[in-house]
């Protein structure tokens, strides 16, 4: 059974009506709490949102009051999550991030179902290359720049055209503020993800905030790799003793998109686990 109101969700709180709580399976200390819809009648459009961490974005502004829509490859896996998350609240439209034609489509369909856009959040990455840098295509490069950091630019670009007046969020990586080892062009893509978040946070300021956020290792597809068949081993490197959750990084992201962080703009903020305070790192 939903147990949302020992958590202050209002009463009409779509997980209610749902026969099984998505936050039912979540532990206490990491549900969705607080009473304030913070995205009501708010609208955010969210790349590579099928699953992962831009899944478990779109749960938690859904879950505090805005309409979504979703970007990625896969139709099906899209359709899936908006059958999830509620259709009369969310819609999606399948492509890959790096095409034009789709991005046009999707914030033209943002605003056609929706009437509005105020929230972009560019999650979709890739990272196609593991091993030594200096052993990698450099077709391959490109392509992981394609993704990662000029697609972001380009959808940042093309929805403050479309009206977008609120806030940005990017999903950089903590790859990105160090040397990673195995995969070097990821982490060097999420550093000029980075530096573009400031760049951008500057020269849209004041009527669109742009903050980025910075996770370690989190248990999704994109990062499965890394710790496949040694969950527990990579967990004990990080000073919380465990890899982070799709849910860890959604919190910061609502927080950095919400009216709640308004002074604030052009930051990163490092979800870790405590690897950047810790001497040893993490693996």
């Amino acid at each position: 059974m939903c147990d949302c109101r020992a958590y202050w969700f209002p009463d009409d709180c779509w997980a209610k009506r749902r026969a099984e709580c998505y936050y039912s399976h979540i532990k206490p200390t990491r549900r969705y709490g607080g009473a304030v819809q913070r995205f009501d009648g708010r609208v955010a459009l969210i790349t590579g949102a099928s699953r992962g961490i831009g899944l478990a974005t779109a749960h938690r502004l859904v879950a505090e009051g805005a309409s979504v829509v979703l970007t990625g490859r896969g139709q099906a896996a899209l359709d899936e999550a908006v059958a999830d998350l509620g259709a009369e609240r969310a819609s999606a439209v399948a492509g890959k991030a790096d095409d034009p034609d789709h991005r046009a489509h999707a914030i033209a369909h943002t605003l056609d179902r929706f009437g509005r856009l105020d929230h972009l959040v560019n999650n979709a990455g890739i990272n196609p290359a593991y091993g030594p840098v200096l052993e990698t295509d450099p077709d391959v490069v490109r392509k992981i720049f394609e993704v990662n950091l000029l697609s972001a630019f380009e959808w940042t670009r093309d929805t403050v055209a479309a009206g977008l007046q609120r806030s940005v969020v990017n999903i950089a990586s903590f790859a990105g503020t160090t040397a990673s080892p195995n995969i070097a062009f990821y982490g060097v893509s999420k550093a000029a993800l980075i530096n573009l978040t400031q760049q951008l946070s500057y020269e849209l300021a004041p009527s669109v905030r742009v903050n980025a956020v910075a996770p370690a290792v989190v248990k999704t597809q994109l990062a499965r790799a890394l710790y496949e068949g040694r969950e527990d081993q990579a967990g004990e490197a990080y000073p919380l003793r465990r890899l982070g959750e799709p849910e860890d990084v959604a919190g910061p992201v609502a927080f950095l998109l919400s009216e709640d962080a308004s002074w604030i703009t052009g930051q990163t903020v490092k979800i870790d686990g405590g690897a950047s305070i810790d001497p040893g790192g993490s693996d």
